[in-house]
């Protein structure tokens, strides 16, 4: 077995400079949260067939969760860090190999081991950019006692390079596969440069976030081809509502976003209307059954502290937030009132102290500004309304106040 690196106090701050380091690669990659893609899936499917294991996974980590890129059908597409095998692999850049957990003094009483059906066997080789910073994951997981012997993990290491390999054909692709849509990354370049214009000669831009209602059930009821041919339809949909001239990308699974140049907020929630309206008319048959969806909007328009992309999509997803907390299937703009300052993008890790510094969670920082943060956290209702955030590479700890949470998100602001 191989072992994880246990890092002493002495060494923790070398150990902060590198998680900083791993989360600045992990942010230039900009894949957490993108679409499922079947590349990785054929990965997974070979992981249990070579090995003959219930589970393969195809992983990134943040700062406080593990996000699985693919994962066999029906698993829940995350985990908390703190509780996952695959942290050691990410924090020692080393291939790991657990044959027995339930006798590993290391694991025999995580949760994951305990639990009916747990695992006994692991065997995990990092994910690593050709700079070093390991980003996640390649692992086989089995609830069975296992040999791994060094063939086997020289073609786990192998997969590894696949997927990696895959990665960073996906930094070069321009379209996403299913909807045709902009992949993520061009929709952010090409959104940002229709911004810079609408900067440069001071004529309105507006951003949309549009995600489709209950997306989940539709898969969970009617399968993924299914959910696919709606993303399509979704698809379809922005494209004939909204005019060339705007810029429009799938971001996630079924979150889509569009720019919209020369359009005030005003012009937008109109033209975001007639979209919602044509989402409510979409029909998919399947198996003699009619699906119908709908779709929640959020909307934010430039001005002089949304100057660029980040802070513009940031206001259009509190607006959207806000439209799921009133019911769904509507469309609500941001409200300037509830920012305090301006905020950048960012991907860090930290930790959130409370219970008189006898509590600590992790977590992981979206945005930060000066007066305030946008935080990921496991679950939220888990956070007190006061508490201290630690950023531990830039040796920063700030007294903050929760002043909104949504599913996996909290807003605070600074004391």
């Amino acid at each position: 077995m191989t072992k994880p690196t246990q890092i002493s106090w002495k060494e923790a701050p070398v150990a902060n400079q590198q998680e900083a380091g791993r989360l600045s690669a992990l942010d230039r990659l900009d894949l957490l949260d993108t679409p499922r893609d079947e590349a990785f899936a054929r990965i997974v499917r070979l992981i249990q067939n070579i090995f003959n294991v219930p589970l393969g996974l195809v992983s990134l980590m943040d700062g406080h969760r593990q996000w699985h890129m693919a994962c066999p059908s029906g698993m829940d597409g995350e985990a908390e860090r703190k509780d996952t095998f695959c942290q050691y692999p990410v924090a020692t850049g080393q291939s790991l190999v657990i044959r027995d957990a339930s006798q590993d003094p290391l694991f025999a009483h995580n949760p994951h081991v305990l639990a009916d059906n747990g695992i006994r066997f692991y065997a995990g080789v990092p994910l690593r950019t050709r700079d070093g910073h390991t980003i996640g994951t390649v692992c086989a997981v089995g609830p069975e006692p296992r040999q791994f012997d060094a063939r086997e993990l020289q073609i786990l290491t192998d997969l590894a390079d696949m997927a990696m390999g895959e990665i960073e054909l996906r930094q070069q692709a321009g379209t996403d596969v299913l909807t045709g849509l902009l992949s993520r990354r061009e929709f952010k370049e090409r959104a940002s440069h229709a911004i810079m214009l609408g900067l440069r000669h001071k004529y309105p831009v507006s951003c949309a976030v549009i995600d489709v209602d209950h997306f989940k059930l539709v898969n969970d009821t009617h399968g993924h081809a299914v959910g696919d041919e709606v993303l399509r339809e979704i698809a379809g949909v922005c494209q004939r509502e909204l005019r060339a001239t705007d810029v429009l990308g799938r971001l996630g699974g079924e979150e889509f976003a569009a720019i919209l140049p020369h359009t005030s907020l005003a012009d937008a929630v109109e033209a975001a209307e007639k979209l919602r309206k044509a989402v409510k008319l979409i029909r998919v048959e399947s198996e003699n059954v009619i699906i119908k969806v709908t779709a929640s909007i959020g909307l934010a328009g430039m001005d002089s502290v949304a100057e660029d992309l980040d802070m513009l999509l940031a206001r259009a997803d509190k607006a959207l937030y806000e439209a799921k907390d009133q019911g769904r299937d509507r469309c609500v703009s941001f409200r300037t009132a509830v920012v305090a300052g301006p905020r950048r993008r960012v991907l860090k890790g930290g930790r959130i102290i409370f219970n008189n510094r006898f509590s600590a969670i992790d977590c992981t920082l979206r945005s930060l500004g000066d007066e305030g943060a946008e935080i990921d956290v496991w679950n939220p209702h888990d956070i007190p309304e006061k508490f201290t955030l630690i950023i531990a590479p830039e040796n920063v700890e700030r007294s903050c106040l929760v002043v909104g949470r949504t599913d996996k998100r909290i807003e605070v602001q600074f004391t």
